[in-house]
Protein backbone atom coordinates (compact mmCIF):
# COMPACT_ATOMS: atom_id res chain seq x y z
CA UNK A 1 0.00 0.00 0.00
CA UNK A 2 1.38 3.57 -0.55
CA UNK A 3 2.78 5.39 2.29
CA UNK A 4 1.40 9.07 2.50
CA UNK A 5 4.66 11.87 2.80
CA UNK A 6 5.57 13.16 6.50
CA UNK A 7 3.38 15.61 6.80
CA UNK A 8 0.27 13.34 5.48
CA UNK A 9 -0.77 13.10 9.02
CA UNK A 10 -1.80 16.64 9.56
CA UNK A 11 -4.17 16.23 6.87
CA UNK A 12 -7.26 17.37 7.66
CA UNK A 13 -10.71 14.84 7.22
CA UNK A 14 -11.61 17.19 4.06
CA UNK A 15 -8.41 16.46 2.52
CA UNK A 16 -8.99 12.33 2.48
CA UNK A 17 -11.36 10.13 1.47
CA UNK A 18 -12.39 6.19 2.93
CA UNK A 19 -12.62 3.23 0.04
CA UNK A 20 -16.48 3.70 0.09
CA UNK A 21 -16.59 7.24 -1.01
CA UNK A 22 -13.97 7.10 -3.87
CA UNK A 23 -15.79 3.86 -4.63
CA UNK A 24 -19.22 5.77 -5.40
CA UNK A 25 -16.82 8.79 -6.92
CA UNK A 26 -15.87 6.81 -9.20
CA UNK A 27 -18.95 4.59 -10.19
CA UNK A 28 -16.96 1.55 -8.96
CA UNK A 29 -16.93 -1.50 -6.54
CA UNK A 30 -14.95 -1.22 -3.04
CA UNK A 31 -13.00 -4.05 -4.02
CA UNK A 32 -11.83 -2.34 -7.36
CA UNK A 33 -10.96 0.69 -5.41
CA UNK A 34 -9.09 -1.52 -2.82
CA UNK A 35 -6.96 -3.06 -5.61
CA UNK A 36 -5.86 0.29 -7.22
CA UNK A 37 -4.61 1.12 -3.77
CA UNK A 38 -2.55 -1.97 -3.90
CA UNK A 39 -1.16 -0.97 -7.19
CA UNK A 40 0.01 2.41 -6.13
CA UNK A 41 -2.56 3.96 -8.49
CA UNK A 42 -4.01 5.94 -4.95
CA UNK A 43 -1.87 7.13 -2.07
CA UNK A 44 -3.41 5.16 0.67
CA UNK A 45 -2.74 4.50 4.37
CA UNK A 46 -4.28 3.45 7.05
CA UNK A 47 -5.01 4.73 10.55
CA UNK A 48 -4.41 3.74 13.94
CA UNK A 49 -7.71 2.44 14.44
CA UNK A 50 -7.49 0.25 10.93
CA UNK A 51 -9.28 2.17 8.38
CA UNK A 52 -7.93 3.41 5.00
CA UNK A 53 -7.46 6.66 4.08
CA UNK A 54 -7.38 7.51 0.41
CA UNK A 55 -5.63 11.29 -0.60
CA UNK A 56 -8.51 13.31 -2.22
CA UNK A 57 -5.56 14.93 -4.12
CA UNK A 58 -4.51 11.43 -5.71
CA UNK A 59 -8.07 10.72 -6.76
CA UNK A 60 -8.39 13.83 -8.58
CA UNK A 61 -4.51 12.92 -10.04
CA UNK A 62 -6.01 9.79 -11.22
CA UNK A 63 -9.35 11.50 -12.74
CA UNK A 64 -7.16 14.07 -14.43
CA UNK A 65 -4.72 11.37 -15.53
CA UNK A 66 -6.86 9.12 -17.06
CA UNK A 67 -9.56 11.63 -18.42
CA UNK A 68 -7.88 13.91 -19.33
CA UNK A 69 -9.68 16.86 -17.94
CA UNK A 70 -8.11 19.66 -16.64
CA UNK A 71 -11.00 20.46 -14.16
CA UNK A 72 -10.38 17.14 -12.01
CA UNK A 73 -8.55 19.43 -8.92
CA UNK A 74 -8.99 18.45 -5.49
CA UNK A 75 -11.41 20.71 -4.45
CA UNK A 76 -13.90 19.83 -7.51
CA UNK A 77 -14.33 16.38 -5.77
CA UNK A 78 -17.28 16.40 -4.07
CA UNK A 79 -17.11 16.32 -0.19
CA UNK A 80 -18.17 13.26 1.54
CA UNK A 81 -21.88 14.48 2.41
CA UNK A 82 -22.48 15.20 -0.97
CA UNK A 83 -21.47 12.01 -2.15
CA UNK A 84 -24.56 10.43 -4.62
CA UNK A 85 -24.51 6.52 -6.43
CA UNK A 86 -24.83 6.97 -9.83
CA UNK A 87 -24.25 9.72 -11.36
CA UNK A 88 -26.31 10.24 -14.66
CA UNK A 89 -24.20 9.46 -17.78
CA UNK A 90 -24.50 11.54 -20.55
CA UNK A 91 -25.63 10.82 -23.97
CA UNK A 92 -24.09 10.54 -27.57
CA UNK A 93 -27.02 13.27 -28.36
CA UNK A 94 -25.65 15.88 -25.57
CA UNK A 95 -23.17 18.44 -27.09
CA UNK A 96 -19.85 16.11 -25.90
CA UNK A 97 -18.24 14.06 -28.64
CA UNK A 98 -19.35 10.10 -28.19
CA UNK A 99 -17.23 8.61 -26.29
CA UNK A 100 -15.57 5.00 -26.61
CA UNK A 101 -13.37 3.45 -24.02
CA UNK A 102 -11.20 0.48 -24.98
CA UNK A 103 -9.78 -2.01 -22.67
CA UNK A 104 -7.06 -3.52 -24.30
CA UNK A 105 -3.72 -4.77 -22.58
CA UNK A 106 -2.08 -4.93 -26.63
CA UNK A 107 0.24 -2.13 -27.88
CA UNK A 108 -0.47 -3.18 -31.06
CA UNK A 109 -3.95 -3.36 -31.22
CA UNK A 110 -4.65 -0.80 -29.08
CA UNK A 111 -2.84 2.00 -32.18
CA UNK A 112 -4.44 -0.62 -34.93
CA UNK A 113 -7.85 0.53 -33.09
CA UNK A 114 -7.07 3.66 -32.66
CA UNK A 115 -5.93 4.21 -36.21
CA UNK A 116 -9.18 2.65 -37.23
CA UNK A 117 -11.44 5.07 -35.06
CA UNK A 118 -9.22 8.37 -36.70
CA UNK A 119 -10.12 7.47 -40.05
CA UNK A 120 -13.67 6.37 -39.76
CA UNK A 121 -15.16 7.83 -36.45
CA UNK A 122 -12.89 10.98 -36.08
CA UNK A 123 -15.44 12.31 -33.92
CA UNK A 124 -15.47 9.80 -31.17
CA UNK A 125 -13.60 10.49 -28.23
CA UNK A 126 -11.22 6.96 -27.09
CA UNK A 127 -9.92 6.26 -23.90
CA UNK A 128 -7.38 3.50 -23.70
CA UNK A 129 -6.70 1.02 -20.60
CA UNK A 130 -4.38 -1.82 -20.49
CA UNK A 131 -6.40 -3.87 -17.86
CA UNK A 132 -10.01 -4.30 -16.20
CA UNK A 133 -9.56 -2.14 -12.80
CA UNK A 134 -8.19 0.15 -14.57
CA UNK A 135 -11.20 0.40 -17.48
CA UNK A 136 -13.63 0.15 -14.80
CA UNK A 137 -12.36 3.70 -13.05
CA UNK A 138 -11.81 4.88 -16.62
CA UNK A 139 -15.68 3.95 -17.45
CA UNK A 140 -16.57 5.67 -13.97
CA UNK A 141 -14.68 8.81 -14.86
CA UNK A 142 -15.71 9.36 -18.52
CA UNK A 143 -18.92 7.55 -18.62
CA UNK A 144 -18.36 6.11 -22.19
CA UNK A 145 -21.25 5.20 -24.58
CA UNK A 146 -19.70 2.57 -26.05
CA UNK A 147 -17.04 -0.04 -24.24
CA UNK A 148 -15.08 -2.01 -26.34
CA UNK A 149 -13.51 -5.21 -24.01
CA UNK A 150 -10.87 -7.64 -24.89
CA UNK A 151 -11.96 -11.27 -23.65
CA UNK A 152 -8.16 -12.06 -22.54
CA UNK A 153 -6.93 -8.98 -19.91
CA UNK A 154 -4.58 -9.77 -17.01
CA UNK A 155 -5.96 -9.98 -13.57
CA UNK A 156 -9.75 -9.90 -14.45
CA UNK A 157 -10.60 -11.29 -17.71
CA UNK A 158 -13.22 -9.91 -20.14
CA UNK A 159 -16.05 -11.75 -19.59
CA UNK A 160 -15.80 -11.80 -15.96
CA UNK A 161 -15.80 -8.08 -15.98
CA UNK A 162 -18.92 -8.14 -18.58
CA UNK A 163 -20.86 -9.90 -16.07
CA UNK A 164 -20.13 -7.68 -13.50
CA UNK A 165 -20.99 -4.64 -15.35
CA UNK A 166 -24.49 -6.35 -16.43
CA UNK A 167 -25.57 -5.96 -12.36
CA UNK A 168 -24.14 -2.53 -12.30
CA UNK A 169 -27.42 0.37 -12.62
CA UNK A 170 -24.29 2.76 -12.98
CA UNK A 171 -23.96 0.93 -16.92
CA UNK A 172 -27.24 0.68 -17.83
CA UNK A 173 -27.44 2.33 -21.28
CA UNK A 174 -23.72 1.93 -21.56
CA UNK A 175 -23.11 -0.11 -25.20
CA UNK A 176 -20.40 -3.07 -25.09
CA UNK A 177 -18.90 -4.73 -27.80
CA UNK A 178 -16.17 -7.41 -27.75
CA UNK A 179 -13.07 -7.81 -29.49
CA UNK A 180 -10.92 -11.12 -29.63
CA UNK A 181 -8.57 -12.94 -31.06
CA UNK A 182 -10.35 -16.45 -30.40
CA UNK A 183 -12.50 -17.96 -32.59
CA UNK A 184 -16.21 -19.18 -32.03
CA UNK A 185 -14.96 -22.40 -30.75
CA UNK A 186 -12.55 -21.14 -28.42
CA UNK A 187 -15.08 -18.34 -27.13
CA UNK A 188 -17.52 -20.66 -26.02
CA UNK A 189 -16.29 -21.09 -22.18
CA UNK A 190 -17.35 -17.28 -22.47
CA UNK A 191 -20.73 -17.89 -23.69
CA UNK A 192 -22.60 -16.82 -20.08
CA UNK A 193 -21.49 -13.47 -20.70
CA UNK A 194 -21.34 -12.57 -24.56
CA UNK A 195 -24.95 -13.61 -25.12
CA UNK A 196 -26.29 -10.57 -26.70
CA UNK A 197 -22.76 -8.27 -27.19
CA UNK A 198 -21.44 -8.17 -30.90
CA UNK A 199 -18.31 -10.05 -31.01
CA UNK A 200 -15.53 -8.42 -33.30
CA UNK A 201 -12.61 -11.14 -34.32
CA UNK A 202 -9.04 -9.34 -34.69
CA UNK A 203 -8.44 -10.98 -37.83
CA UNK A 204 -10.72 -8.68 -39.57
CA UNK A 205 -10.70 -5.48 -37.39
CA UNK A 206 -10.33 -3.56 -40.41
CA UNK A 207 -13.23 -4.64 -41.63
CA UNK A 208 -15.38 -5.53 -39.29
CA UNK A 209 -14.80 -2.83 -36.10
CA UNK A 210 -16.08 0.33 -37.76
CA UNK A 211 -19.33 -1.27 -38.47
CA UNK A 212 -20.20 -2.71 -35.56
CA UNK A 213 -19.22 0.60 -33.88
CA UNK A 214 -21.50 2.55 -35.77
CA UNK A 215 -24.43 0.75 -34.71
CA UNK A 216 -23.54 0.55 -30.83
CA UNK A 217 -23.21 4.55 -31.12
CA UNK A 218 -26.73 4.08 -32.93
CA UNK A 219 -28.47 2.55 -30.20
CA UNK A 220 -26.82 5.00 -27.77
CA UNK A 221 -28.66 7.67 -29.62
CA UNK A 222 -31.48 6.22 -30.11
CA UNK A 223 -32.03 5.59 -26.41
CA UNK A 224 -31.00 9.08 -25.79
CA UNK A 225 -33.69 10.52 -28.21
Amino acid sequence: MSRPPASAVTLSPSDTLTTREVATQLGLAVRSVQLMVDRGDLQAWKTSGGHRRISRESVAQWLAKTSGTASAHPDALAQPSDLRPGPVRRRSTDSHKPTVVLIEDSAHFQGLIRLLLQQTHPDVSLHVASDAIVGLALCGAVRPDVLIVDILLPGIDGATLIGSLRSQRLFDGMQLMVVTSLDAEQRAPYAFALDGIPVVEKHSLAHDLPRVLTGQLAKTRGRGA
